[in-house]
């Protein structure tokens, strides 16, 4: 990416949780309640909402006139914030990130804000329950993992969906808590306090809830929405920044900053929401309930986020190739007609999951899910020789990795003895001669072979063993010399 464009102001890292275990189906709200005058109709909005990314604004009547105006009058300064209350965005965060690509790929300047300070306090929108309090070192990982994945979606849209025809937008990524580190806590209730209102405060949806629930609200969460609505003015105020995008819990924050920038400085700004993305019963898709879809390969790999989108109903594919991919509207309405003549290919489907993979792990990410999807749906050998250790760890993520020196004369039964993978005795003996084991996709019913290289023991070292149809074990193979084998030193 072209450093004239981009503008980083915080640092990066990764920490490495585990693999997402769960399958997960999303859903998205239908409808739109989002207008704009037909003088835009073929704007920036109009396509936004056309493919269901819009869902509401504020001030509603700006949509109309106004919005659609301002965007056309010239390049403009969108942004959205992410609070790095975890290690890595998940996807009902990239929904957002792709938000904020439509606006820069139609020259428009965009801002994602990482939250250092506000994930310190917690926002309330959407939870039921206070969140832990983090301390600000885990907070300081948690934005520097986030900063690298952002960068990292934002060079892949760049290098494979950006033509090249238009001319992008600037990018910066900022942390909030660079501005409010000098504060003190009189000084701030002092000078952004005083222009809110505890009765419109206390009307906001997120406040009301929590209000009524048995754990009721603490101070720290009802202050948050002064602090959005401070980093909105901030914003304004610094980089002329008249537009905020957020999900759609987010309409009373965006609702506060606009009222207070009004307050303190007279301008106009705008908010713009887009549809929060649910589980398939209704759940909000993310950290706190437990079902996130994560976007840091070490948390959910290239090749889960392929099969997660992959396996999306029929009814959700054309939604989720018109919200999750830059496709042409026409593009899409071609797919939905090739699975409508021939349902069993499911083209669409397979669209989706290179598109949005590819997007969020670049182009090597995808080759490696596709490599993964063969290896274990289509038993593919070729794939198992091309995948690396890691690769093989994130398919078979439950199975035990073992490192075996290969000695001369080594047998089936040795391996999957060394392993662990069958009883000892007889009953072990059994497991192999009743056709139960599987190395490399091959059965292997002969206690006694031989490992045979090539066959048994792939060109890159590794031997998938299977034993019954879910037990997998991976065995790295060293040489003598106490080294990995490599290809021809058989």
């Amino acid at each position: 990416m072209a450093a004239s464009m981009v503008r980083i102001c915080c640092y990066a890292s990764r920490y490495g949780p585990r693999i997402l275990r769960r399958r997960t189906r999303i859903c998205l709200a239908p409808t739109s309640d989002f207008h704009c005058s037909s003088p835009a109709h073929n704007g920036l909005l109009p396509s936004l909402h056309k493919r269901g990314i819009l869902k509401d604004a504020f001030p509603e009547n700006a949509t109309q006139d106004q919005l659609p105006g301002l965007l056309q009058s010239g390049p403009q300064t969108v942004y959205c914030g992410f609070d790095p209350t975890a290690d890595s965005l998940h996807v009902g965060n990239l929904l957002a990130i792709i938000g904020l690509l439509h606006f820069r790929n139609a020259g428009h300047n965009v801002v994602a804000v990482l939250g250092g300070a506000t994930a310190q306090i917690g926002d309330p929108s959407g939870k039921t329950t206070e969140r832990q309090r983090l301390s600000a070192d885990v907070v300081e990982a948690n934005t520097r993992s986030i900063r690298e994945s952002i960068q990292r979606i934002i060079t892949n849209h760049e290098v494979h969906f950006h033509d090249g025809s238009r001319t992008l937008g600037t990018v910066t990524v900022l942390n909030n808590l660079s501005w409010y580190k000098s504060w003190g806590v009189v000084d701030f209730l002092s000078e952004a306090g005083r222009h809110f209102r505890m009765g419109t405060m206390l009307s906001r949806h997120s406040v009301q809830s929590r209000l009524k629930s048995a754990d009721g609200m603490s101070l720290t969460e009802f202050t948050y929405q002064v602090f959005q609505a401070y980093d909105f003015y901030h914003l304004n105020q610094i980089y002329g920044c008249k537009i905020q995008l957020g999900g759609t819990d987010q309409l009373g924050n965006l609702m506060s900053g606009h009222e207070y920038i009004h307050k303190v400085s007279g301008g106009e700004v705008y908010g713009l929401t887009i549809p929060l993305v649910t589980s398939s019963v209704g759940d909000k898709l993310g950290k706190t309930a437990g079902n996130a879809v994560w976007l840091n390969r070490d948390k959910t790999s290239p090749f889960e986020l392929y099969q997660f989108f992959l396996r999306q109903p029929d009814a959700s594919v054309e939604g989720y190739l018109k919200l999750f991919t830059f496709l042409p509207l026409a593009e899409v309405e071609r797919l939905m007609e090739q699975q409508r003549k021939d349902p069993s290919k499911r083209l669409p489907h397979k669209r989706l999951a290179a598109e949005v993979t590819k997007l969020v792990h670049g182009k090597e990410g995808l080759e490696s899910a596709k490599r993964c999807t063969s290896a274990l749906y289509h038993s593919s050998v070729q794939a198992l020789e091309e995948m690396s250790d890691e690769e093989l760890q994130e398919l078979f993520s439950e199975a035990p990795f073992h490192e075996m020196l290969l000695e001369p004369g080594t047998t089936v039964i040795d391996a999957c003895r060394t392993v662990g993978a069958i009883p000892d005795g007889p009953r072990g003996y059994r497991v192999v001669s009743d056709g139960a084991v599987w190395l490399n996709h091959k059965r292997a019913d002969n206690p006694e072979q031989v490992l045979i290289p090539k066959l048994h023991i792939l060109s890159n070292g590794l031997t998938l063993l299977r034993v019954g149809k879910r037990n997998f074990y991976i065995i790295k193979w060293l040489s003598l010399g106490d080294g990995p084998i490599e290809q021809g030193s058989q």
